[in-house]
């Protein structure tokens, strides 16, 4: 990283950026571009591995492009306030991010895309718990994207 005064490098710092944020601009591999998308997510650290969890329909460009190539990459990001009142090059702006890579996988099994659900559900409506109706899991797909790097950055207010 070439800002090291700007890397957060503690975990609970790392994992506190993902907790506050609510989309993730997954990169996918599409030929000679890649293909972004932002989608909500749940994330969940466990023996040392970070993993992040989506859901999409059944089928479209993203299940496609994971099924040729699961390398993916991701962004979480809380953007601040623009900062400065000076020349126009002297302006910047607050925010905090998790930057990262890894391969996404489909999960098939229906008590894998229940965790995955509940993992989602804690991002947004935390401490409590839900009930998935047998015929929304099996309507929705489930992906988790095992990070194999990722790293965090931060410019306070």
């Amino acid at each position: 990283m070439r800002r090291t005064d700007r890397e957060v490098t503690e975990l609970s710092d790392i994992l506190s950026i993902i907790e506050k944020s609510s989309v993730c601009r997954l990169a996918l591999c599409d030929g000679e571009f890649p293909y972004v998308v932002p989608l909500n997510f749940g994330y969940e650290y466990s023996g040392g591995e970070l993993s992040l969890y989506f859901h999409c329909a059944k089928e479209g460009k993203k299940l496609d492009l994971i099924a040729r190539n699961p390398n993916a990459a991701f962004c979480i990001d809380n953007p601040g306030r623009v900062q400065g009142d000076n020349g126009a090059c002297e302006f910047t702006m607050s925010y905090e991010s998790v930057l990262g890579s890894g391969n996404v996988e489909m999960l098939t099994q229906n008590t894998d895309k229940l965790h995955a659900l509940a993992v989602i559900m804690k991002q947004y409506a935390p401490g409590r718990e839900f009930s998935f109706p047998e015929a929304a899991v099996e309507a929705v797909t489930c992906l988790r994207l095992r990070t194999a790097e990722f790293s965090g950055k931060r410019l306070r207010s």
